[in-house]
């Protein structure tokens, strides 16, 4: 099986694209309207736009920079996901309802336009564009960087070598390709399937990495605790205040992310934001378990001298999928990792290009 493990992991990615590819040809024929292209027609069930939501909150840093932070300080980063969760209820008690309310009443296609309906201001209206289009350009650039890193990762181990700028232009494609024709019904569905499979191989991940481990994840953290005490702690290395710092970043911050919060406004009613809530966190939940379990797996192959030093954090996940979980695991996680990122980078061309094409247009011109 060895093998074939590059091999097998390759055509999960290469699957994972297509699939993505088919989705937006599949939603460009139900896109009539502005209103379907940027709000999905207000049309969405509760489950599909809760997960939705809690797959766009998963990023690049979640499965590529988050097993890293914890490979480097520890369950500090334990912490993020404790916070992500308050963040996401603090978002759907102050915002969801109101969104929605505001979205149907005005007949809004963009958060620009809450904000312009909300002030009877076009100032605001350009303003709130403008921030989002300078976050997005960041934010952005992160997660393409990201999928070019694990596309490179993979094609090496494979043997086959391709620049990262190549990496990055091949799987933008992809990504522009499913935004641009389907627009965020495309976002969405894809998000559906990233949001389950997201949550499944997060459960997998713990299992394989219990069976990776000598003693299991009860032996790494013995490994964790003889090596650092201070790692395994409940702060871990980065401290209380550290610690703490991540609720003002994620508790708070995450409440207000603009990819996130625009799509509680395109449920079918205002009342399922009492279901979508629950599903949101739990599905979070269950999909956080992957980068926690591999930052603390690797740490501790590598103190037994399994393997050996990292050259960065950040390979910790491409390198614990390659080595120790089964191909056709290591498979479905590496599009879940893709899964991660797209997600949140569909989510972030969408209402940049609303800004671009409809908001600031419409604040300048009416």
């Amino acid at each position: 099986m060895e093998e074939y493990r590059s091999p097998i992991i390759l055509g999960s990615i290469i699957l994972y694209m297509v699939i993505c590819m088919g989705v937006g040809v599949w939603a460009m024929r139900r896109t009539q309207s502005s209103r379907d292209f940027f709000m999905a027609g207000r049309s969405l069930g509760a489950l599909v736009a809760a997960v939705a939501i809690f797959s766009s909150g998963l990023s690049g840093f979640g499965f590529v920079g988050g097993p890293g932070l914890v490979y480097t300080t520890g369950l500090s980063s334990l912490w993020m996901a404790v916070a992500s969760s308050i963040g996401y209820t603090t978002g759907f008690f102050l915002l969801a309802k109101r969104l929605r309310i505001v979205a149907s009443t005005h007949d809004t296609v963009s958060l620009p336009d809450v904000v312009a309906a909300r002030y009877d201001s076009e100032i605001a209206r350009f303003l709130t564009a403008i921030a989002i289009i300078l976050g997005v350009m960041g934010y952005l650039a992160t997660q393409i960087l990201a999928m070019g890193v694990v596309l490179q990762s993979i094609l090496l181990a494979s043997g086959l070598f391709l620049s990262l700028i190549t990496c990055i232009a091949v799987s933008t494609g992809v990504l522009v390709f499913y935004c641009v024709t389907g627009g965020i019904i495309a976002s969405v569905y894809t998000d559906l399937i990233q949001g389950f499979l997201m949550a499944v191989v997060g459960v997998c991940v713990v299992i394989a990495a219990n069976a990776a481990l000598d003693g299991g994840l009860a032996g790494a953290s013995m490994e964790l605790w003889l090596d650092d005490p201070e790692s395994i702690g409940p702060f871990g290395t980065g401290g209380g205040i550290t610690s703490l710092c991540w609720y003002f970043i994620f508790g708070l911050g995450f409440a207000g992310q603009p990819h996130v919060i625009t799509k509680m406004m395109m449920s079918r009613t205002v009342g399922d934001a009492r279901n979508m809530l629950p599903i949101a966190v739990i599905g979070y939940a269950f999909a956080a378990m992957l980068w926690l379990v591999i930052g603390v797996a690797m740490r501790a192959l590598v103190i037994q001298g399994t393997h050996p030093e990292l050259a960065a954090a950040d390979l910790a996940a491409p390198e614990f999928l390659q080595h120790y979980v089964h191909p056709v695991l290591a498979g479905l996680v590496f599009a879940g990792l893709f899964a991660a990122i797209m997600s949140t980078a569909d989510g972030f061309l969408n209402i940049g290009s609303a800004a671009v094409v409809h908001d600031i247009p419409t604040a300048l011109r009416g």
